[in-house]
């Protein structure tokens, strides 16, 4: 894997922000104030219409405010020239928007080449980009649009987003067109990039799920983007604001505080691995002497292949790559603890292969493991509640604080 280094976050403050538009009764957004801190992911999330992607193209500009002020890093780029300030921000979509006539290296180096960076810097700087996002240059520098997938096209606008290696991402709903599965992945790869990364991300989603799992803090927006609370996932998971934030997290807040939890920080249990190119008797004599009813297959790059249990030793006959139960799905280290969960279930012996960047093994989730650690977060929970019981006089402020649309700052 390759060193990644760079610029990290940096501060953004809205202060008042405000979009009127012309001959409208009420103003799409209205005088929002908040404060997000370098290197953390924010994540609107609100109603359809409620103004929380207006919000967020006033942050470059896109959309310009009527009335308020943006400063990033303490500098006000209210009254700066706008495309110069859209060049230090980058910027992801739903369908990646990427430009059709341009090879996929093209679209990445958009940005560098007409800031003025030399042709090497953009050659090199195109590479770690598409390695970082998980696509491999020699195969994807030269393609077009057309050619990908729309997970892969996603990937490679991250990149273009990321190209010029500027301190703010702004992610408008940029998962909402790709199917679960590969959605599930997408977030997955965001939460890899911004621990190596260190962005300042401001996202849009209508999807609460998705707000839980990606977010440092998340802002629940009622209409015209007033904050009905604004504070981390277990905050609003375990307190919300009103019945409004309520129902936003909706039923079975318990489950949903899976999202809160990776697969990396759970324990995670080793599985006896051979590759399927190793000849008959040395996976015969690695299952013998593992002491598991299984051992797992890898293939060539080291990625889970197949599982293979005693039972099928008896139908080896040297063709080991075609005895055993193939590996229907895994999850990436970075996947939460709901994403393993509804893998387990969904797997006949209740386990499933981890994988790490590039979809090598890494160990085995079961559901003793993910049962274990339900438990505790449970109990957390019920510690939590009797060491620390909220005040009345809290509740009722803070439930008058969202009802007057001002919610709740971290």
């Amino acid at each position: 894997m390759r060193e990644t280094s760079g610029t990290s976050g940096a501060s953004i403050e809205l202060e008042h922000l405000t979009k009127r538009y012309p001959g409208a009764p009420e103003p799409a957004v209205d005088s929002v104030s908040m404060g997000i801190k370098a290197g953390e992911t924010v994540v609107f999330v609100g109603p359809s219409g409620c103004g929380k992607s207006t919000t967020l193209k006033m942050i470059n500009r896109l959309t310009e405010p009527t009335g308020g002020r943006i400063r990033i890093n303490g500098e006000d780029v209210t009254d700066i020239d706008p495309v110069k300030l859209r060049r230090k921000v980058g910027y992801a979509i739903q369908s990646a928007g990427l430009f059709p006539h341009m090879t996929v290296a093209q679209n990445i180096a958009l940005v560098p080449r007409m800031i003025g960076w030399g042709k090497g810097r953009i050659g090199d700087r195109v590479e770690e980009l598409l390695d970082l996002v998980g696509l491999d240059p020699g195969e994807f520098h030269d393609c077009y649009p057309r050619q990908l997938s729309g997970g892969q096209q996603q990937r490679v606008g991250v990149a273009r987003a990321l190209a010029a290696d500027p301190p703010v991402l702004l992610m408008d709903e940029p998962f909402g067109a790709v199917d679960p599965i590969t959605r599930d992945h997408l977030q997955d790869e965001l939460i890899r990039l911004q621990r190596e990364l260190h962005k300042t991300i401001v996202f849009v989603t209508h999807d609460f799920d998705e707000a839980i799992k990606l977010g440092d803090r998340i802002a629940v927006l009622r209409e015209r983007s007033h904050i009905a609370q604004f504070d981390t996932p277990e905050a609003i998971l375990t307190n919300p604001a009103d019945d409004f934030v309520s129902g936003f997290v909706g039923a079975g807040a318990a489950l949903k505080r899976l999202n809160l939890t990776r697969v990396r920080d759970v324990k995670i249990a080793d599985c006896p691995t051979v590759t399927f190119e190793d000849p008959p008797r040395t996976i015969l004599a690695r299952l013998r002497g593992s002491g598991t009813n299984e051992i797992l297959l890898l293939d060539g790059r080291g990625r889970p292949y197949r599982w293979f249990s005693r039972a099928d030793m008896t139908r080896v006959k040297g063709a080991p790559a075609r005895a055993g139960t193939p590996v229907s799905g895994s999850v990436a280290g970075d996947a939460t603890l709901r994403d393993a969960l509804e893998a387990v279930l969904t797997d006949p012996a209740g386990r499933v292969a981890v994988t790490g960047r590039h979809g090598e093994y890494t160990g085995v989730v079961d559901m003793e493991t993910l049962m274990n650690s339900v438990r505790e977060l449970l109990e957390a929970d019920r510690l939590g509640a009797v060491e620390h019981p909220p005040a009345l006089e809290e509740i009722r402020a803070d439930r008058q604080e969202g009802a007057d649309g001002g919610g709740r700052k971290a």
